[in-house]
């Protein structure tokens, strides 16, 4: 099976799931990468150590900032050229808008968010969460090539090998377009959910520490929100001593607790660690929605009823300010910390 793998970056910042399609695709049969930007060969360079067989590139200014245009038409057009099988995706917001636009070019569909793929015959069987999570729907495109995203650490990473090279094939950039990036910002901010194997996270209980007393001249919401960043101090050392992130629930970063690139939920981020630990999370579905494919749940929460204990596989019931430090020096000494 001939497969074209796009490798998705932001200024030669890799998302890591585009190594896990290349993964699959080799699974499958050959992987061809795509590149494109502005100065990628260290793009390009790794794209050969993670395993493909060739790669593509379209290195131009033009391609410099991402616009849909000119990248859905460069790759709508190399496509037609290839005739590949299968077209791999991770799923990024630029690539649910990239590979839906070159769909309609290549007069096929797009197979969103997969955390499965099987070959049957010559027919591809995509597995995807639907209803927020609650179901896995077998599914198929009726036309070629095949176009999907994957779910970000649902399929195998492979390993780098620095000994793998090779040389790009350059092609065609389409570069007309009626749009033109006039600036941009990019916040500042180590969060990586998508990609981390454990996360640490916490809700609306990290403010509910009766025993902390705020510094004089502070209004309720200002104490509030003063004892919730000591509660979620907690919760970041814990989470550096596993070396995971930290997430939240909505009503945290609502509630001014902390910054929305930790928001973990249908309105944040949908994440698959190894480990999630919850701590002072209710559990309401929105939450749920984000975290229930995590391998392994743990909550903590001192109302037994949470819903959040359905959802875990373990259970503590008492006040995350006695459990988490205790956490943390528990796996700090078996860490060697």
């Amino acid at each position: 099976m001939k497969t074209l793998v796009y490798i998705d970056h932001f200024k030669g910042e890799i998302q890591p799931a585009s190594w896990e399609a290349l993964g699959l695709a080799k699974s499958l049969g050959t992987a061809s990468a795509i590149v494109f930007g502005s100065g990628v060969d260290a793009v390009v360079k790794a794209a050969f150590e993670y395993g493909a067989d060739e790669v593509f590139v379209a290195d131009d200014a033009a391609l410099a900032d991402y616009r849909s245009e000119p990248y859905a038409a460069t790759l709508s057009a190399l496509a037609s050229s290839q005739s590949p099988d299968l077209i791999l995706f991770p799923t990024t917001a630029r690539t649910r808008e990239l590979s839906a636009m070159s769909a309609v070019d290549l007069n096929t569909g797009v197979l969103t968010d997969i955390s499965a793929l099987e070959v049957s015959g010559e027919q591809l069987i995509a597995t995807r969460p639907i209803y927020e999570g609650k179901v896995l729907e077998k599914t198929v495109c009726s036309s070629k090539p095949v176009m999907a995203t994957i779910r970000g650490r649902a399929f195998p990473k492979p390993e780098a090998d620095a000994s793998r090279s090779g040389t790009a094939t350059k092609v065609e950039v389409k570069a007309e377009t009626l749009t033109v990036v006039e600036g941009y910002s990019a916040s500042e901010s180590a969060v990586n959910l998508g990609d981390a194997g454990v996360i640490v996270s916490g809700g609306r209980g990290v403010s509910n520490n009766p025993a902390l007393v705020p510094p004089a001249g502070l209004d309720d919401k200002q104490a509030e929100i003063w004892r919730a960043q000591q509660g979620f101090a907690l919760i970041t050392e814990l989470a550096n001593v596993l070396g995971g992130a930290v997430g939240a629930s909505r009503a945290a970063v609502d509630g001014g607790y902390i910054p929305y690139s930790h928001q973990v939920g249908q309105t944040g981020k949908v994440v698959t660690p190894d480990l999630y630990i919850a701590c002072g999370i209710s559990g309401a579905i929105q939450h749920l929605v984000g975290m229930r494919n995590a391998k392994v749940i743990v909550a903590i929460n001192k109302d037994a009823d949470a819903p959040i204990f359905k959802q875990a596989r373990y259970g503590v019931v008492g006040d995350l300010f006695q459990i988490v430090p205790a956490l943390t020096a528990a796996f700090k000494k078996k860490l060697g910390k």
